[in-house]
């Protein structure tokens, strides 16, 4: 199959103009701390957001974030978690990164205001979740870090008036100069006066912090707003996307019905962490029989080892059984998930919870180096949007948190070396066809069904088949549904053809008909890219991995 893009969706012409020295869009951790850092070297910052600035991403993390904080842990000891969790695909400068810094961005959050759980001592309270060998996850709230972290970093941002928020605005195009660097956005907003509508925001610095793109499968834990709009836009411009195949369905997933659509509850891995186990539906304890550190054990391992036993025994879920934390573990450690079971009539403390994987995050994005930028001068991404490499095949649990930390200040330090200026330059507004937002709701269930944990070229060519031809019988219009069912829809093709492409399992990704991993041919990353002509390629890049 041959993928073609266009350059731009389909817009009116802008009728309003914003400038600033750097261009940040997304509200999560990624976006927030982006601003700040921005604002230390002393530039403007113009901070666009899809839905109010505190509806990121960031707020729905329960488990929290993961750092070499304890002194019976290390940099070293959380880098070789990563790495294992990353099946061989990591990129080993980026996860030494991520590790020798993180501990210094998790101190930068709390002079921002972030107030972590604490122990006895008043030292900051740690506990484990899968795939780690240490106690490094620091949380707030007891399951409501993200909740808390939000709270701190928009009270930091409203506080400085150097950076200008623009609420409810769609990202559309990226605007560049005739040699091809970032000199803006076009932005579609909802909002009272001027900016209303369809505008240009124009700086020499754009940095995509949009979230993942969640809304791609109907069973997620992702808000609304995860359609994949900064991966769109970057593929459409002409910078390299990669790892799209590696798409981490977290496998404790409040089950609400076959019926059930949109975002899902999650069942934190720290529940896990803490002592709950899962059960089969005759009531088996069974992660035992699948990994070392069994309940505990990768987010890819656990949530595979689900499905082959749902398969099994014909069963729509499993179960997990946490009667055991007792009720004063259960009301004050996970507040938020007592809550989401007992208003559906489950209670944790003695019932125990139906639970399934659904698609929670992706470990691919806009290819960046360690410092946050793209393929194409001036555009940076951060957190869920970028692929730093750090995540490999599968993301280690609780540190995407900590990678929106550690490359947002990153991404501030580039910019500022990069000494980036403005170019005149025009704003075009024609694009290609649109697909209608109809087509939404079926382009999800054919991607949970043939595109999701269990994989083989049977179901991944019906995907396929069936995106070929959605294209061109869901016309759409410029509006904000079609804008991003367009996104969704160049994302899950890509996606797609990065999973017919490899032939093995790997970390997230699961082929029933290529069963084991080939390093011999797959120790590679995929990465795509729109050329001038529409079409998309995809290059093969060497790891040198870990074993």
């Amino acid at each position: 199959m041959s993928i073609s893009l266009p350059r731009r969706l389909q817009a009116p012409e802008p009728g309003w103009t914003a400038t600033a020295d750097v261009i940040v869009v997304g509200s999560g951790i990624a976006g927030l701390t982006t601003a700040l850092h921005v604002r230390e070297q002393g530039k403007t910052v113009l901070l666009v957001t899809k839905a109010q600035l505190s509806e990121g991403s960031t707020r729905w993390a329960q488990g929290g974030i993961a750092a070499a904080l304890a002194d019976d842990d290390s940099p070293a000891e959380h880098e070789e978690d990563t790495l294992v969790a990353g099946v061989g695909l990591c990129d080993v400068e980026a996860v030494r990164v991520l590790v020798t810094e993180g501990p210094n961005a998790v101190r930068d959050l709390i002079s921002w205001g972030a107030q972590f759980d604490t122990d006895p001592n008043g030292a900051i309270s740690l506990t484990r979740e899968g795939g780690h060998h240490r106690n490094r996850i620091a949380h707030a709230g007891g399951d409501a870090t993200g909740a808390e972290v939000s709270r701190a970093l928009v009270a930091a941002v409203l506080q400085d008036p150097g950076i200008e928020i623009v609420e409810n605005a769609l990202v559309l195009d990226l605007i560049t100069a005739a040699d091809g660097s970032a000199q803006g956005v076009t932005l579609h907003v909802i909002g009272p006066g001027q900016r209303d509508g369809v505008g240009a925001a124009l700086a020499p610095a754009v940095v995509l912090a949009t979230g993942g793109f969640g809304q791609v499968f109907g069973q997620t834990t992702n808000p609304y707003v995860s359609t994949g709009d900064g991966v769109a836009l970057a593929l459409r411009a002409g910078a390299e996307v990669a790892d799209l195949e590696f798409v981490q369905f977290h496998p404790t997933v409040l089950w609400l019905g076959p019926l059930a659509q949109g975002q899902q509850p999650l069942v934190s891995e720290a529940v896990r962490g803490e002592g709950a186990v899962l059960l089969d539906s005759d009531g088996e304890a069974f992660m035992a029989l699948e990994h070392p550190l069994a309940d505990l054990a990768p987010r890819d391992v656990v949530a595979k080892a689900i499905m082959r036993r749902m398969r099994e025994t014909d069963a729509a879920h499993v179960w997990l059984d946490g009667r055991s934390l007792g009720a004063d573990m259960w009301v004050h450690r996970f507040p938020t998930i007592v809550e989401s079971c007992r208003i559906r009539g489950i209670d944790p403390v003695t019932d125990l919870i139906p639970v399934a994987p659904a698609q929670h995050y992706v470990s691919g994005g806009v290819l960046t180096d360690v410092w946050g930028r793209s393929s194409i001068r001036g555009l940076y991404a951060c957190g869920e949007t970028a692929c730093t490499g750090v995540h490999g095949a599968n993301r280690l649990a609780s540190n995407s948190l900590l990678e929106g930390l550690v490359f947002s200040r990153r991404i501030a330090e580039a910019i500022e070396e990069d000494a980036l200026t403005s170019i005149p330059t025009d704003i075009p507004t024609s694009g290609g066809e649109l697909i209608g937002h109809s087509a939404r709701r079926a382009m999800q269930q054919v991607m949970d069904e043939q595109a999701g944990v269990l994989r083989s070229e049977e179901s991944l060519k019906i995907a396929r088949e069936w995106l070929e031809s959605s294209a061109d019988s869901a016309p759409g219009r410029p509006c904000t549904e079609d804008w991003e069912t367009t996104n969704m829809h160049a994302i899950a093709s890509v996606l797609v053809e990065h999973a017919i492409a490899r032939t093995e399992t790997r970390g997230s990704h699961w082929r029933e008909d290529y069963p084991d991993r080939d390093d011999l041919n797959w120790q590679v990353r995929l990465a795509s890219r729109r050329d001038d002509h529409g079409n998309v390629i995809t290059r093969r890049i060497r790891v040198k991995g870990h074993s």
